[in-house]
C-alpha cells in the first residue's frame, strides 16, 4: 500500500474525463429508456448491392419514416430505429426494402412507448440504488465495522463512474446508445467488484485474528499479495472470454460484452487497488480524529 495515492491517480485519470462527459454530454439512451421503435431485417439475396444502398436508405425511406439511425447488424442485416413506428408503417417500410433489395425478412420488432420508457428509466435507477445499499449492509454486517461496507461501496462507486463515464464518451464520439442489456452489464459489474473486495477483506479478517499485533498496512499488504493472483487469474479467463464475445458475437450484444469487459477489469483493480486503500485512509481519519480529540482535551 505504498503507492496507494498513485492508484488513487490512475483511477482519476481514468474517471474524470468520462465524469466531465457525464456532466456535459450526459448519456445517449436507446429505445428502451426514450421509447420509439426497432425494426431488424435481413437481406435474402446477398450482394454487394446491398451494402451500397445503406447510404441512401434513409433518404428513400424518409417519406413514410422518419428514421434516427440505422446500424448494419451482421451479414446483409439492419436496424432501423426510430420514432413510435405502427404495423402499417412497418409494413409499408419492408414493402420498400423489398422493392429496393429483394426478399425481405423481419427478424424483430420492438416497440416501447415514452411512459414506459421512463417507467424503466425509473426502476433502473432504483435499482442500482437498492442494490448498493443492500450491499452496503451486508458487508457491513459480515465484517463487524461500518468501514467495510464504506469502503465497498465506494469501490463500487470507481466501478460505476467508470463504466457510466466511458459510455458517455463514447456515446458522445461514436453514438452508442446504452440500454436494458447495458444495465444489466452494470449491475454485473457492482456484484463482481463486491465479490473480488469481500476475498481481499475476507484475508485481512483471517489475518488479523492470527496477528492481532501487526499494524492494518501490513495485513492489508499480505491479504493483497496473497489474494492478486487469483483474483488475476480469474479476472483473465473471463476478460478472454468477454473479448472473444465482443469479437464475434454480433451486433446486438457487441456492446453489452465490451460493457462487461470494461466492468471486469475495473471490478478487478478496484478490489485491490482501490477497495484496501479506503481503509487505510478510514484508519487515517480515525487515528486523526483520536490525536485532536486529544490535544483538545489537554
Amino acid at each position: 500500500m505504498k503507492w496507494r495515492w498513485l492508484y488513487f491517480a490512475i483511477s482519476l485519470l481514468v474517471i474524470i474525463p468520462g465524469a466531465i462527459s457525464l456532466v456535459l454530454f450526459g448519456m445517449k439512451p436507446a429505445i428502451d429508456f426514450t421509447g420509439g421503435s426497432l425494426l431488424e431485417v435481413q437481406f435474402t439475396q446477398i450482394g454487394q448491392e446491398t451494402n451500397l444502398g445503406l447510404s441512401s436508405l434513409k433518404e428513400n425511406l424518409s417519406q413514410i419514416y422518419e428514421l434516427d439511425a440505422i446500424v448494419q447488424s451482421g451479414e446483409n442485416q439492419i436496424i432501423l430505429r426510430g420514432k413510435h413506428l405502427d404495423n402499417e408503417q412497418k409494413n409499408l417500410i419492408l414493402k420498400v426494402l423489398s422493392n429496393d433489395y429483394g426478399t425481405v425478412e423481419e427478424k424483430r420488432f420492438e416497440t416501447v412507448g415514452p411512459s414506459l420508457g421512463k417507467e424503466l428509466l425509473t426502476k433502473t435507477l432504483t435499482g442500482v440504488i437498492i442494490a448498493a445499499g443492500l450491499i452496503t449492509i451486508y458487508v457491513w454486517v459480515q465484517f463487524n465495522e461500518l468501514k467495510y461496507g464504506v469502503s465497498a461501496i465506494l469501490a463500487m462507486l470507481h466501478d460505476s463512474l467508470v463504466l457510466l463515464g466511458v459510455f458517455s464518451l463514447l456515446g458522445y464520439f461514436y453514438g452508442i446508445e446504452v440500454d436494458m442489456l447495458y444495465v444489466t452489464a452494470l449491475l454485473t459489474t457492482l456484484s463482481f467488484s463486491v465479490h473480488d473486495t469481500i476475498v481481499v477483506y475476507d484475508r485481512i479478517r483471517e489475518l488479523r485474528g492470527k496477528y492481532s499485533k501487526y499494524s492494518l498496512v501490513s495485513l492489508i499488504n499480505i491479504a493483497v499479495t496473497e489474494t492478486l493472483s487469483r483474483s488475476i487469474n480469474n479476472s483473465v479467463t473471463i476478460v478472454i472470454m468477454l473479448a472473444a464475445l465482443a469479437m464475434l458475437g454480433g451486433e446486438t450484444i457487441r456492446w453489452f460484452a465490451i460493457a462487461l469487459l470494461i466492468g471486469a477489469v475495473t471490478g478487478t483493480y478496484s478490489s485491490t487497488f482501490t477497495a484496501a486503500p479506503f481503509l487505510l485512509l478510514w484508519e487515517d481519519a480515525e487515528t486523526f480524529i483520536k490525536k485532536k480529540k486529544r490535544v483538545n482535551f489537554v
